[in-house]
C-alpha cells in the first residue's frame, strides 16, 4: 500500500491517491470527515480553522460504500482558495500585481527550500510545505483506521506535555484515554492539567509567540511479528519513525519509556517475558518492539512537537535579495499544534500498521487477510 499527495496550503485543493488497500473495505466520506473534524479542533488553533470546514470527496476506488481494490482518490477542497484565486493561480500574472515573499521565518523550510529549487518568492517553497498538507494526511490514515478496524486494531493519541505543562501519571489502555481526553481542548487525560496547558498557550499567544510539546500515539491488538530483524530497513519500528518525522514541527521520536531506560539499569528496564494462553511481556518499557518487530504488546509512540514558526512578534531574519536585517515576514498561523499533531500522528502510526500488514499478508480481498492475520494471530498464540 502506498500513496502520493499534492497541493498547496492556499491551492484550489489537496488530494491523495491511495494504492493497494484491497478490495471490500467498507468506506464512505463521513467515516474519514470525522477524523477531519477531529483534526481541526483543539485549543491554540488559529483563524483558519474558522475558514476550512474540511470535507473529504472520494472520487476514485470506492462504488457503493465499498473499495473496489483500484487507486483511491481523495480530494479536500480548500475554501481559502477563493481568498487566494490571484496570489495562487495557475497561469502567469504580473509580479507587481501580488506581494512576493522575500523575508524567511527561521525554523521553517522558506530559506532552505528556495535555496534548493532556486525561487525568490518564498510563497513558492511556504506553500506546500505548510502543515495544511496533513489534513490530506489524516484522510489518507482515516482509510488506513478502516483496514485495521476490520482486524480488531485501534490507535489513539494524547497529549503529555504543552510548553512547561506536563503529565507524568496517565492510562495505558485506549478505552480508558478516550473516557479521559472526550471533553478536553487539548486531548490531555488530565481535566487539571489541560486548564494549565490552555493558560499556557494563551499566554504565548498574547506574547505573540507559539508553543510545543509532546504526544503520545498508542495502537492496541497489534499482532506480533510485523517488521523484521533480518535487515535494518526492514525494522517496523525505524520505519515508524521516519514517518512521524516526516510530519510537520515534530524533531523527536521515542518508543515506550526510551527516555527513562537510557539512564537506567538492564535489569529495571527489560520487560520480562511471561505465558498466559500465550506469550507475553510483564511490562512494556519498549513500546512493544523487540529487534524492530512487534511483541504483541500496545504499540507505544513518543513524539516531540516543536513550537510553530511563525511569530505575531517576529524574529529578525534577513532579506533575500538586500541580505539586510528585517523581521521575518508573518503568515497567518496557530499557537499551538500540538493537539492537533497528535490527530495526525494517529494517522501517520495507522498507515505504516496497515502498510506493514498488507505486505506480510498479500491479500487483495479484506475477507482474505482478516482470515490470514487471524491465522497468524493463532500461530503466535501456539509458538
Amino acid at each position: 500500500m502506498r500513496y502520493l499527495s499534492s497541493g498547496e496550503s492556499h491551492g484550489p485543493q489537496l488530494t491523495a491517491i491511495i494504492e493497494g488497500v484491497p478490495a471490500g473495505l467498507t468506506l464512505t466520506a463521513e467515516m474519514i470527515n470525522q477524523d477531519l473534524r477531529i483534526r481541526q479542533q483543539g485549543y491554540g488553533r488559529g483563524d483558519r480553522m474558522k475558514i476550512e470546514s474540511d470535507q473529504v470527496q472520494i472520487t476514485s476506488g470506492v462504488r457503493h460504500g465499498v473499495t473496489l481494490g483500484s487507486p483511491i482518490t481523495l480530494v479536500i477542497k480548500n475554501k481559502d482558495n477563493k481568498n487566494w484565486g490571484h496570489v495562487m493561480a495557475i497561469e502567469p500574472i504580473d509580479e507587481h500585481d501580488y506581494e512576493i515573499k522575500k523575508v524567511p521565518r527561521p525554523g521553517h523550510a522558506d530559506l532552505v527550500g528556495a535555496m534548493k529549487y532556486g525561487h525568490r518568492d518564498l510563497r513558492n517553497v511556504l506553500e506546500r510545505s505548510s502543515a495544511r498538507e496533513t489534513a490530506i494526511r489524516v484522510a489518507v490514515g482515516a482509510v488506513a483506521k478502516q483496514i485495521l478496524k476490520a482486524l480488531d486494531i485501534e490507535v489513539i493519541s494524547h497529549v503529555l506535555q504543552i510548553g512547561k505543562v506536563s503529565v507524568t501519571n496517565y492510562p495505558t489502555t485506549i478505552s480508558t484515554i478516550q473516557a479521559a481526553i472526550a471533553n478536553s481542548p487539548v486531548r490531555c487525560v488530565d481535566s487539571d492539567l489541560s486548564i494549565q496547558m490552555c493558560q499556557h498557550i494563551d499566554e504565548a499567544k498574547q506574547q505573540g509567540d507559539s508553543v510545543g510539546g509532546i504526544v503520545q500515539v498508542l495502537a492496541e491488538n497489534v499482532p506480533a511479528g510485523l517488521g523484521s530483524y533480518v535487515q535494518f530497513d526492514r525494522k517496523l519500528d525505524a520505519k515508524i519513525a521516519a514517518a512521524f518525522m516526516g510530519v510537520q514541527s515534530v524533531k523527536g521520536v521515542y518508543f515506550g519509556d526510551a527516555m527513562m531506560a537510557s539512564s537506567h539499569f538492564g535489569s529495571e528496564v527489560h520487560d520480562q517475558i511471561s505465558y498466559d494462553q500465550g506469550f507475553t511481556r510483564m511490562s512494556n518499557h519498549y513500546g512493544g518492539f523487540e529487534g524492530g518487530m512487534t511483541n504483541g504488546m500496545p504499540v507505544v509512540v513518543q513524539a516531540m512537537i516543536k513550537p510553530i514558526p511563525t511569530l505575531y512578534q517576529p524574529l529578525n531574519s534577513i532579506h533575500i535579495d538586500t541580505k539586510e536585517v528585517e523581521e521575518s515576514m508573518i503568515e497567518r498561523s496557530d499557537s499551538c499544534v500540538v493537539p492537533a499533531a497528535g490527530v495526525v500522528l494517529e494517522s501517520v502510526l495507522a498507515f505504516e500498521l496497515a502498510k506493514e500488514i498488507l505486505e506480510e499478508f498479500q491479500s487483495n480481498q479484506m475477507s482474505s487477510l482478516i482470515k490470514a492475520v487471524k491465522c497468524h494471530r493463532e500461530a503466535m498464540r501456539d509458538f
